[in-house]
């Protein structure tokens, strides 16, 4: 197994890292040589969340202190590879810090976006070897990042197909591909409909992976490759950073290969429904009746409503296996992030006891989601006066309707969890560089492997 970046196993010239939180810190430094707690104490170092301090030796750098906060987070960590001199090596001295936390925030803290330029500089380096879930989760949160950051003309839904067939190929699944006018024939007329007015077409990517016999589960990602808003045209500063809109696929195809690196026991299906929302000569028009895969009569109240679109079909056809779960990731409403803000994704489920798994194992993972309403009568906002329903219609609890059209798709009885994630990081934090970002994506394994493994 290669070494995430940001780790090495030379130890010849690793510094000591001592990681203490403000309430240790004033017994450790008391017991340090009178030099170093008088260099400390003239910096006002107090260990607080977030900081270092480098201890001076005789030959130059002789250690340093991480100052952290909650111990429970990895990002407590994650400021440690770019807080620290470039080429450093660093060793974790003492026994009173969780070394997979530490190995997590480490390699969260080391990414940085390189396709298109150099780094400025390169992450320090922690002596250690993660262990294979903690690099497997460093290379699924990485992966969603490196996908949602990538610009749309060398990540469109061929890419987005690209990538789930690399998974494929490397756990030893299946792929089959429905794309453009094979949607129609093949009764995915909602995805078909949104993607239709782009030069590249269309499509609705499945992976099967696992052993029969195993629980099924299905998860479900919207890949909006670009969103243009469509004829409903998004401003200027809305359309900006739509490259992120398959923020969800991103999501559900690193979940994907969670469930395959680590053995899942279930039967596996990854559905991405990928799609540019673009303006043309056939580009879906406000006022359109659609028929989804269910039956379902839609009028096109907003073309700018398009994630709802696509996910209605994917979800009608994961549902069809009668899977024990569902659950779908999409970027799907600004209403959420205005009522949560950037760091919570907002869940819908239809299901109390998948809906609490998911909020503990964020709880207990510091990758949180907060849990929104299904709040039936507001089905109201919604209303067509010439199909079964609309796709929008108001501004009202934006989240909610977009979450309840959705709940339309799954059959009663099924099982499902939607998730409603921002994707991004608007600024620069420590282990949180600004752009693409992972949320959730931890907490959603782990409450996976405690429902199954």
């Amino acid at each position: 197994m290669s070494l995430p970046n940001g780790f090495t196993t030379d130890s010849s010239k690793a510094l000591p890292l001592y990681v203490l939180d403000s309430e240790q810190f004033g017994a450790w430094a008391a017991a340090q040589p009178a030099a170093v707690s008088a260099w400390l104490q003239a910096q006002g170092f107090k260990a607080a969340a977030g900081s270092v301090a480098l201890l001076p030796g005789n030959d130059g750098i002789a250690g340093a202190v991480l100052g952290v906060g909650d111990r429970g987070d990895a990002y407590s960590y994650a400021h440690a590879p770019f807080a620290l001199p470039e080429g450093s090596a660093w060793q974790l001295a003492g026994d009173n810090t969780d070394a997979d936390l530490l190995a997590l925030g480490w390699g969260l803290g080391s990414y940085r976006f390189d396709r298109y330029r150099k780094p400025a500089r390169q992450p320090a380096q922690l002596v250690a070897t993660p262990s294979a879930e903690v690099a497997d989760l460093i290379a699924a949160c990485c992966q969603v990042r490196d996908l949602v950051h990538t610009p749309t003309e060398d990540m469109g839904p061929q890419q987005l197909e690209d990538a789930v067939r690399a998974l494929a190929s490397q756990h030893g699944g299946s792929v089959q591909v429905f794309v453009g006018e094979e949607l129609l024939a093949n009764n995915f007329p909602t995805i078909h409909a949104v993607g239709r007015a782009s030069h590249r077409a269309p499509r609705l990517v499945e992976l099967r992976w696992g052993k029969p016999g195993a629980p099924r589960l299905a998860l479900v990602g919207k890949g909006v490759c670009f969103d243009t808003g469509g004829l409903d045209l998004k401003p200027a500063d809305g359309m900006r950073n739509m490259k992120k809109d398959m923020g969800g696929a991103a999501h559900a195809i690193a979940l994907a290969s969670l469930v395959m690196a680590r053995q899942l026991p279930v039967q596996l299906t990854l559905l991405v429904a990928a799609v540019e929302n673009a303006i043309g000569p056939d580009a879906m028009r406000p006022g359109e009746v659609v028929v989804t895969r269910k039956g379902i009569s839609v009028e096109i109240d907003n073309t700018d409503a398009e994630g709802r679109l696509i996910l209605c079909d994917a979800l009608a056809y994961a549902a069809e296996d009668q899977p024990e779960a569902i659950i779908d990731f999409a970027t799907l409403t600004g209403a959420a992030r205005i009522a949560l803000g950037p760091d919570l994704p907002a869940l819908f489920a239809n299901d109390d006891t998948l809906a609490n798994q998911w909020i503990q194992a964020g709880l207990e993972t510091r990758d949180p989601v907060w849990r929104m309403p299904l709040h039936r009568p507001y089905l109201r906002y919604l209303r067509s006066g010439v199909a079964d329903m609309a796709n929008a219609g108001s501004r009202m609890a934006g989240a909610v309707t977009a979450a309840l059209y959705l709940e339309r798709f799954i059959p009663e009885g099924q099982r499902w969890a939607h998730l409603d994630v921002y994707a991004w990081n608007d600024a620069d934090r420590p282990g949180r560089p600004a752009g693409g970002e992972a949320l959730a994506l931890r907490s959603a394994w782990a409450m996976l492997k405690a429902r199954y493994a």
